[in-house]
C-alpha cells in the first residue's frame, strides 16, 4: 500500500478540516494516511518512507506573505525534508481579501519544486471555509496522479 504524509498549519482551524478530508479521500482511494500538525513534526527526514507528501498552510498578511505559525519552522528547514524526487502537493486556505491570497501555497509548492520535488496536481486554494466537495474533488486529482 502506498504511503501519504499530510503536514497541516492551522490557526481558525479551517486547514485542519481541509487536512481531514484530504486523508479520508486518499484512504477511500487505498492510501495509507498519516497526519500531522506542522507543530508537531521537524522537516528532518519527513519525506522518508512516504509516496506521497501533501502540504497545507493557510495564509494571511497584507504587507508579506505570512505563513501560518505553526508552519513557518517547516517552511525554513524544507531543504532538510527529503522532498527530491518525493510526490508532493500543496493546499491551503486564505483570504481573497488580502494582498497575498493563498500565497502560503504558491511558496511552499515553488520551494517544493526548487528542492526536486514532483508536484502532482495543481494546488488547492481556498477562500474562507472549505466546501467540503471541492476538497473531495481536488484529493481525488492528487490520488489519480499520484
Amino acid at each position: 500500500m502506498s504511503k501519504a504524509l499530510i503536514v497541516y498549519g492551522s490557526t481558525t482551524g479551517n486547514t485542519e478540516t481541509v487536512a481531514g478530508h484530504v486523508g479520508a479521500t486518499l484512504h477511500k482511494a487505498g492510501w495509507e494516511t498519516t497526519i500531522k500538525s506542522a507543530a508537531d513534526v521537524s522537516a528532518a527526514g519527513l519525506a522518508k518512507g512516504y509516496d506521497l507528501v501533501l502540504l497545507g498552510c493557510s495564509t494571511w498578511g497584507d504587507e508579506d506573505i505570512e505563513l501560518q505559525d505553526d508552519f513557518v519552522p517547516l517552511f525554513d528547514d524544507l531543504d532538510q525534508a527529503g522532498l527530491s524526487g518525493v510526490k508532493v502537493a500543496v493546499f491551503g486556505c486564505g483570504d481573497s481579501g488580502y494582498t497575498h491570497f493563498c500565497g502560503a501555497v504558491d511558496a511552499i509548492e515553488e520551494k517544493a519544486e526548487t528542492l526536486g520535488a514532483l508536484v502532482v496536481a495543481g494546488s488547492l486554494k481556498i477562500d474562507g471555509d472549505p466546501d467540503k466537495n471541492e476538497v473531495v474533488a481536488w484529493a481525488q486529482t492528487v490520488a489519480d496522479h499520484a
